[in-house]
């Protein structure tokens, strides 16, 4: 098991929690009754996620964010059954109940279908007493991970300084969101990472910028002044990584099917994360990233260890 240093914690933060419902089929179509071999039920969200993803590979953290007060319990114990003592929940109840996101994957045809449910959890008195927990939760050392759609509009700047609140309390934040807020957080510079994919990446920068290593290259180096690394997701053509010291690109060298693409990003962030805590090295993070993404792409998170796939996927990663 990888454990972090006690001077270190990964907390993750969920401002859009929900309970995802992934229900998979066979040639499944419109207008029909039809039975589905699986379905699953646990509390998601891109932060929830993280934490899932580090507990997959013995990584302790802690599951902080929002969380609706009337399935709060139902949380706590699905949040034990997935993680045990590796993913300590720290979830600030708040008034209301966590929507649910249906996820519906025809394993025949190999598609799937997203279906979202608006989050309501985040309000001025949410945010603030979020921002209370975390005040006293949140320690010299730690890495906050916000990840996930995050507030805009008149809840913009109480979301900006709640990031504030967690890097003054010395913690370093990733950030993996998007929209107005993505771009506020990182004009604040209080973003030691960020990992946008490359529309996120667009749409932060104003620009279409090209989906190859070189044009990625350039633009994530626009970004350096305003945070340390920056970690672009590219789907299937796998990932970029610039810091202030370098940049790499990389991704599988072999090709499988995919089951479902859902929750690859996370798994990268956290692979990525869990890389770095060990090695230090942002080249070997950047491995572990990708490795964890493939496995999570595969559907070999479900019958594979950590340890597996370290050994059984190979990556190729390469400085640009």
């Amino acid at each position: 098991m990888i454990l972090r240093s006690d001077n270190g914690r990964i907390v993750t933060v969920g401002l859009s929690p929900a309970w995802d419902v992934v229900c998979r089929g066979r040639g499944l179509e419109w207008g029909r009754h039809q039975n589905i071999d699986e379905q699953v039920v646990r509390p998601a969200g891109k932060a929830m996620n993280v934490s899932c993803a580090l507990a997959w590979m013995g990584v302790r953290s802690i599951a902080a964010g929002l969380w609706g007060r009337e399935d709060y319990g139902e949380m706590e114990t699905t949040v034990a059954r997935l993680g045990g003592r590796i993913i300590e929940a720290q979830m600030t109840a708040v008034e209301g109940r966590t929507r649910r996101n249906v996820t519906v994957v025809d394993t025949l045809h190999h598609r799937e279908m997203h279906l979202r449910a608006a989050a309501d959890l985040a309000s001025a008195d949410s945010l603030q007493k979020l921002t209370l927990s975390l005040s006293g939760l949140v320690h010299l050392g730690d890495t906050c991970v916000f990840a996930g759609a995050m507030p805009a509009g008149e809840l913009l700047a109480p979301t900006v300084d709640l990031l504030g609140a967690c890097r003054r309390s010395g913690a370093s934040i990733a950030v993996d969101t998007y929209g107005p807020v993505l771009k506020a957080i990182v004009n604040a510079g209080l973003a030691w990472l960020i990992a946008p994919n490359v529309e996120e990446l667009r749409e932060l920068l104003g620009s279409q910028v090209e989906d190859t290593p070189g044009p990625l290259l350039d633009a994530g180096r626009t970004l350096l002044d305003s945070t340390e690394i920056a970690l672009i997701s590219r789907g299937e053509q796998g990932a970029l990584l610039v810091t202030k010291g370098g940049a790499w690109a990389g991704g599988s060298t072999v090709r499988r099917e995919t089951p479902s693409t859902v929750g690859c990003g996370d798994y990268l962030l956290a692979g990525f994360l869990a890389g770095f805590d060990e090695t230090g090295d942002p080249q070997a993070a950047l491995a572990w990233g990708l490795k964890a993404a493939a496995a999570r792409a595969w559907a070999w998170t479900e019958t594979r260890t950590w340890a597996q796939v370290e050994k059984e996927v190979a990556v190729a990663v390469e400085p640009v």
